[in-house]
């Protein structure tokens, strides 16, 4: 329809400039005037209509295959992946559901728009949702419901259209389809009339929730089922006084045995609004509750009368608003032998103070087995009032104003009260004494639980007595720092969660659930003194670590939990954490609870993640392993030194870069002071000094030699001077001999020289054998030794005396300075 109108906009300009084509000039171009008016209108329009149409993204969606579109403002059904199995737009503006906006989404389940502003679902809109479980349509703005809507949800579960303003359900058949349902809410206060909608036909429909606080009319057996609904809550409200024969009819419908009834929303203020019960009476309705709804004790009286002798077991009453003076004398002498538990809670008596005696309720309190009333502003039970409740087993008083004063005479027991009572509830009121409770429950012979939590004991007394039969203590909440002996050893489980205890010292044979939560603990209690424990609750306390040695302790310890704790992530404990842990106790709470708070590198991590270095864990061995590593790795690098003589090496190494940094500035200057260094073992001292220094200190010209002996600086390093005695020296004479390959000196003096004549390219080493010496005896480490004797020709010291004049001769030429 929008395309048929844009396209008549863009031909009325063109027909207009057909027709003012045959006036005048000025007459065309006002007409192209009026042309471009409507393509800027029509290009206006489409961009609105394009805007209004545009499907938005949701891209919000979980690995789940959920989407979460709920508060985003949505005025159409997003785009969302086609897998997606659960849809929340709730929350939003959108108004319509068209026939292709879910048309993709066949595997989608659930499916919540509640709260938007529908007005219109057209007929084939979940044609394809064939494996919808739960479609929630309340508040909205529906004026009708169609059947066609439900033709092919088969699989459909949960249907609610609370709120909506549609005035009439049915006569078709509505909800004859939805074979599966087990849930189904519709009415609001717009509902004026209900006809047949086919529940008859629903075989597995176990809650229904109906809204009619102005119904006009109701067909009979609109809201009958196929089989007994198991919770049916009607809000009908003042109906029960303007039309009770219309509520009656509804309630001859859904009354049953096995139905539980909850009438909310309702006033019950007159004897008249109390007579449809009687259907309730009639379809042997045995359990119901009013929830928040007004009363008086005359209407209270009436349907008390009505349902004289019922099947009622069970009577509720949630935020409730009572009204009178107690006045029951007419109900006195009802039956009701079958009604066993009363539930009320959040009661608001009005003028309570100003109510006659409880002893006008005797029929009734003497059947009574369950009695709860929480948060109703009870402060005090009369003693007279309690000896009527002869059977009572089960009393709740929480979230109310007992003191230690009202407590005493509410657990009056002097004429035999509470013999029964196997479970006692009084937390949440004000009492401040632990021994007068422990003192008042004592003569309760057959109590089994006593839940005392968050009352303001702070401290207990040394000694206390209780009834032997307790097995359940509840003190969670009741600021006790310390606990004592009067503690009863009967107890199975313990709950002492959120004070402020840091230890146990007191033994339970018979425990089998301790429960520690949000306490001050460092460790975990001493399991000597559990020997039946099967349950540990420690979480939230100040726990460091717990091992393997405390857990064994506990003998029958099988579940554990203890996350939330400020855990010291040692590797003893991460490591057992990780690996041993699960052999002795199942872990119940989940382990990514439990977190690392030290060391502060890894605080925040589970301990499940955490991975520790070898040097985290065992440092004193690491260290030590390390040390005496590097101790043999230095006696290996010492012996391959000392084996291949590389201190030599390197010595020799510093000693020739110290050389070759005045290499021959001696010489240069005029400091060449000898004409030949001797170089030789001092084992030869005899030969060198008595023979071969006389004879060229005193030839013809005379030679001038150094001897380290005579001509060695005193102080001074001998490396230093074997270098400077080198230095000034023309030539450097080798005595070889079997000693000086063995001496080290030597070697020094053999070393530098071979560099010298290196870096020099001169030929200043002259040698002399002074007995045979074999190249394969020399030495590997005397290397130089080996190539100066292969390269260089040296002179024999002869035997023979008259081939010693020859030698003495070659001396003198090799040591000559015109050779240089």
């Amino acid at each position: 329809m929008c395309l048929f109108c844009c396209l008549l906009l863009l031909l009325l300009p063109i027909c207009s400039l057909s027709i003012e084509g045959r006036g005048t000039i000025t007459s065309a171009r006002m007409g192209l005037l009026r042309a471009k008016e409507y393509i800027i209108l029509l290009f206006v329009l489409i961009l609105v209509q394009g805007f209004k149409y545009s499907k938005t993204q949701c891209h919000n969606c979980s690995k789940q295959h959920f989407c979460n579109c709920s508060s985003n403002h949505l005025q159409r059904v997003p785009d969302v992946p086609v897998n997606v199995l659960g849809l929340d737009l709730s929350f939003n503006q959108i108004e319509s559901i068209y026939m292709t906006d879910l048309g993709r989404y066949t595997e989608l389940k659930f499916l919540k728009l509640h709260k938007n502003e529908l007005t219109f679902i057209h007929e084939e809109a979940f044609k394809s949702q064939k494996k919808l479980e739960v479609l929630d349509l309340s508040l909205n703005k529906l004026e009708n419901l169609s059947s066609c809507w439900f033709q092919e949800l088969k699989s459909l579960q949960q249907l609610n259209v609370l709120g909506n303003p549609y005035t009439t359900v049915g006569p078709a058949p509505l909800f004859r389809c939805l074979v599966n349902l087990r849930t189904l809410q519709f009415g609001s206060p717009s509902l004026r009339k209900v006809y047949k909608n086919g529940l008859d036909e629903l075989t597995r429909l176990d809650e229904m929730t109906v809204v009619g606080s102005n119904l006009m009319l109701y067909e009979n057996g609109s809201l009958k089922a196929a089989r007994p609904v198991s919770l049916v809550s009607l809000s009908l409200q003042d109906l029960f006084q303007k039309d009770p024969e219309l509520v009656a009819k509804i309630l001859r419908d859904v009354s049953h045995s096995e139905t539980v009834m909850i009438v909310r929303d309702s006033a019950l203020t007159t004897n008249i609004s109390a007579g449809p019960f009687k259907e309730m009476k009639e379809g042997g309705t045995t359990s119901l509750t009013f929830l928040n709804c007004t009363s008086t004790d005359e209407a209270i009286t009436s349907l008390l009368l009505v349902l004289d002798g019922s099947a009622l077991s069970y009577l509720g009453l949630e935020d409730a608003h009572l009204v009178g003076q107690g006045f029951w004398q007419k109900a006195t002498l009802t039956h009701y032998e079958n009604l066993r538990t009363v539930y009320g809670r959040n009661l608001d008596i009005q003028g309570f103070i100003r109510f006659s005696s409880m002893m006008q309720l005797e029929f009734l309190l003497q059947n009574f087995y369950k009695i709860s009333m929480i948060n109703s502003t009870v402060f005090v039970i009369p003693r007279f009032t309690t000896f009527m409740m002869k059977k009572i087993e089960y009393l709740d008083l929480s979230q109310n104003l007992l003191t230690d004063l009202t407590i005493e005479e509410t657990l009056y027991t002097g004429m035999g009260q509470f013999q029964n009572l196997s479970t006692l509830n009084v937390s949440q009121n004000s009492l401040k004494s632990f021994g007068l409770l422990s003192h008042l429950v004592a003569n309760i012979a057959r109590l089994i639980n006593l839940d005392v939590s968050h009352n303001s004991f702070v401290s207990m007394p040394e000694k206390c007595s209780w009834p032997t039969t307790l097995r359940f203590l509840n003190l969670s909440r009741t600021k006790l720092s310390r606990l004592t002996p009067c503690l009863p050893l009967s107890l199975t489980v313990l709950d002492l969660s959120e004070n402020d205890l840091k230890s146990f010292h007191q033994k339970f044979p018979k425990l089998t659930t301790l429960i520690l939560t949000g306490n001050r603990f460092l460790s975990l209690p001493q399991g000597g003194f559990f020997p039946n424990l099967e349950t540990l609750h420690i979480q939230r306390n100040a726990l460091r670590m717990f091992n393997g040695k405390a857990l064994s302790r506990f003998k029958n310890l099988r579940y554990l939990e203890a996350g939330d704790n400020n855990f010291l992530c040692s590797c003893e404990f991460v490591s057992f954490f990780q690996y041993n842990v699960k052999d002795l106790v199942t872990l119940r709470d989940s382990r990514q609870n439990y977190v690392c708070d030290t060391p502060f590198s890894i605080r925040g991590d589970t301990i499940d993640s955490v991975r520790l270095s070898v040097f985290e864990c065992y440092m004193i061995p690491a260290v030590s392993i390390l040390c005496a590593g590097i101790i043999l790795v230095l006696l290996i690098i010492a012996v391959i030194c000392h084996k291949f003589h590389v201190i030599w090496y390197l010595q020799m190494t510093k000693a020739w870069i110290k050389a070759k940094q005045k290499p021959a500035v001696g010489r240069l200057a005029g400091e060449l002071r000898y004409d030949a260094f001797v170089s030789y073992s001092q084992h030869d001292a005899e030969w060198v000094e008595e023979i071969l220094v006389p004879n060229l200190e005193n030839a013809h010209p005379p030679f001038s030699l150094c001897l380290h002996k005579r001509d060695f600086r005193p102080g001074r390093w001998i490396v230093d001077n074997i270098i400077d005695s080198i230095e000034k020296s023309h030539r450097t004479l080798f005595v070889l001999s079997e000693h000086f390959v063995t001496s080290e000196w030597c070697r020094y003096e053999l070393d530098f020289s071979h560099f010298r004549i290196v870096d020099e390219s001169n030929d200043s080493a002259v040698l002399i054998l002074l007995e045979p010496i074999e190249k394969e005896s020399i030495p590997k480490r005397f290397c130089k030794l080996r190539k100066i004797m292969n390269s260089r020709t040296y002179l024999e010291w002869p035997e023979d005396e008259d081939k010693r004049s020859e030698f003495w001769s070659n001396l003198r030429a090799a040591l000559s300075r015109n050779e240089c």
